[in-house]
Order: C-alpha cells, then sequence, then structure tokens
C-alpha cells in the first residue's frame, strides 16, 4: 500500500509540473496575441477583434492566476493550514469564472450598442488579424491538450476550455471580416461578438459550478458514493457504516470519513488491519486521504449513511467515543 502511495505522489508531481510548464509557455504567447490584437481591434474599429481581445485577456488572466495558484500550493502545511494552501487553486478558478461572466455582459452591452450604431470598420486588417489569432489558438490548444491535465484538473481543464472558446472565436471573427467584405453587412461584427459574448460567459458559468461545487464540499464528480460504500461494506470485518462525507481538497486530491462498526471483542492491531484494507480499497477509486473512525456495535450514533446534522441542534458526530469494547472512554461532550 504505501507503494501505491509513493508511485501516486510520484505521479502527481510529475503532472504538477508538467502543467505548470504548459500554463507557463501558454501565458506568454496569449498574452503576447491579445496585445496585437486589441491594437489591431483599436485601428480597424472592430468589436470582433475587441471582444476577441477581451476574451484573451480572461485566458492570459486565467493562465497566469492558475499558475500562481500552483505556486501558492507547493508551500508547506502549517498547524494552522492543515491542509497546505491547494485551495488558492480552486478559488482562483472560481474567480476567473467570474470575471469572465463580466467580460461576456460587457462584450454583448456593446455589441447591441453598435447593432443600433455601426461604426467604419477597416476589414481588410480584421480579416489578417483574425486569422493569425485563429493559428495561435489552435497551436495553444493543441499544445495544452498533449502536455498538461487538460481532463481533472479544474484550473487546466478552465484554461484549455476558453482557449477552445477563443478558438471558435477567432473562426466568427474571420467569418463576420469575409461576410463584411463580400456583402457589406455591418451587422456581422456586433452579432459575431454576441456569439463570443455567449461563449466567454458559458466557460464563466461552467467554471463557477465547478469550483462552488467543490467550495461546498459536495461528493467529486467523478467519483459514485455507492461504489465507496461497495468498498468499504465488501471490507472483511465491517458491519456497517455511517457518517460518511467525500470531498475534493484541490483538483485530483479527494478525501474521505467515515465511521464504521466491527465486533467489539475484536483488538487495536486487528481492526487497524480492517482500516488498513479499506483504505487500500479506496485508493483505487480516487480516494487520496482517508480518515475512518472505528466503533462498537454499542456506537451511540445514528446508523445513517449521511451525518444527521441540525441546524441549532446537537451534532451527533459530538456525542462521547467508545472503546471497541463497547463502554464509554470519557464523560460525553457538551453539545455546541
Amino acid at each position: 500500500m504505501s507503494h501505491h502511495h509513493e508511485h501516486h505522489h510520484h505521479a502527481h508531481a510529475h503532472t504538477h509540473t508538467a502543467n505548470k510548464k504548459v500554463l507557463r509557455v501558454s501565458f506568454i504567447i496569449i498574452a503576447a496575441f491579445m496585445l496585437l490584437e486589441a491594437a489591431g481591434g483599436r485601428l480597424t474599429h472592430s468589436l470582433a477583434l475587441l471582444s476577441d481581445a477581451g476574451h484573451m485577456f480572461g485566458d492570459a488572466f486565467s493562465l497566469g492566476a492558475a499558475l500562481w495558484a500552483f505556486k501558492l500550493g507547493e508551500k508547506e502545511t502549517t498547524l494552522q493550514k492543515t491542509f497546505g494552501y491547494k485551495r488558492f487553486e480552486i478559488l482562483t478558478a472560481m474567480f476567473n469564472g467570474l470575471s469572465l461572466v463580466v467580460i461576456a455582459v460587457m462584450i454583448f452591452y456593446e455589441a447591441v450598442k453598435r447593432l443600433l450604431y455601426p461604426p467604419e470598420i477597416a476589414t481588410p486588417g480584421m480579416l489578417v488579424i483574425s486569422i493569425i489569432g485563429l493559428l495561435v489558438n489552435i497551436g495553444v490548444a493543441v499544445y495544452m491538450l498533449k502536455n498538461s491535465d487538460t481532463e481533472a484538473n479544474v484550473n487546466m481543464r478552465g484554461a484549455y476550455l476558453h482557449v477552445l472558446s477563443d478558438l471558435l472565436g477567432s473562426v466568427g471573427a474571420v467569418a463576420a471580416a469575409v461576410l463584411m467584405m463580400a456583402f457589406g453587412w455591418k451587422w456581422a461584427d456586433p452579432l459575431v461578438s454576441m456569439f463570443v459574448a455567449a461563449l466567454v460567459g458559458r466557460s464563466g458559468r461552467s467554471l463557477l459550478k465547478q469550483t462552488l461545487h467543490i467550495l461546498m464540499e459536495g461528493t467529486p464528480e467523478n467519483i459514485r458514493t455507492d461504489d465507496l460504500l461497495d468498498v468499504i461494506r465488501n471490507t472483511e470485518g465491517v458491519k456497517s457504516v455511517h457518517d460518511l462525507h467525500v470531498w475534493t481538497i484541490t483538483s485530483n486530491i479527494n478525501a474521505l470519513s467515515c465511521h464504521i462498526v466491527v465486533d467489539g471483542s475484536i483488538t487495536v492491531a486487528e481492526s487497524e488491519q480492517i482500516a488498513y484494507r479499506i483504505e487500500h480499497g479506496l485508493s483505487h477509486k480516487n480516494i487520496g486521504h482517508c480518515t475512518i473512525q472505528i466503533e462498537s456495535e454499542h456506537h451511540p450514533h445514528p446508523d445513517s449513511v449521511l451525518c444527521a446534522n441540525k441546524t441549532g441542534g446537537a451534532h451527533h458526530c459530538r456525542r462521547q467515543t467508545q472503546s471497541l469494547a463497547g463502554k464509554p472512554i470519557g464523560k460525553p461532550k457538551e453539545a455546541l
């Protein structure tokens, strides 16, 4: 089991290093082109380019903030921060999602104004910059997909989705330039801007939803609680399980706590072996941190899998603990 944890830690560290490198390179590329696109949008009076530059600013900010969060997450744990600073990744991702929603609203508002009062747009310049932007986004998206963890890591996936959305925005900007040059449709530019705004807003909403679920300590989306319960209940020596909690500390680091009921006559060493077998089984279900409380049949808690935490009432988890022989240890704690 120790070998499994060492292998998992090594794999996590390797992925962490790769993610940081990809973020650093992608940030430099996106930020550089964002400045070029913003300048081009100003010169050509194209809202499509300016809105795409705004989306790229969101991407660059997201990439930079995610890299900063990774750096903070490397700080050592303390007695005040027992889980370390890994949650900064989630907090940063939530802020990025919120900023994208704000940018989407601003782009949509400006697009409506330009539909009513369309300005003159230098479409040839807009087309050239849009094509370059499309190529840049394709290159960054492929680079991120091949060299980083865009599936399981919330910051990496959020940044990758932003780049994909921006890629589609560049396609829209190219289409708008072609339509205006071929048919003189000035409404194509603000219409494409609304499309980009919808992509930005969708990415932001998705990221907000995912990070809020983590901050509310919801069950990880890639984990089925029933599977975890099967592992625990099917472990030899376990009579029942209650007070189960499963949550995400940060991307790829999931935690679980529960109470298990065993025969009150077994020894401490025997009960430890049961806990070790459970921990080993859960490690194959993407649970990296376990806290298992062992109790006899005489435990004072309800048998419900979920913790009966009632607002304003006594929490059953605060009641007295018991020895394996079923005898109370010390006095019951007062309900808070």
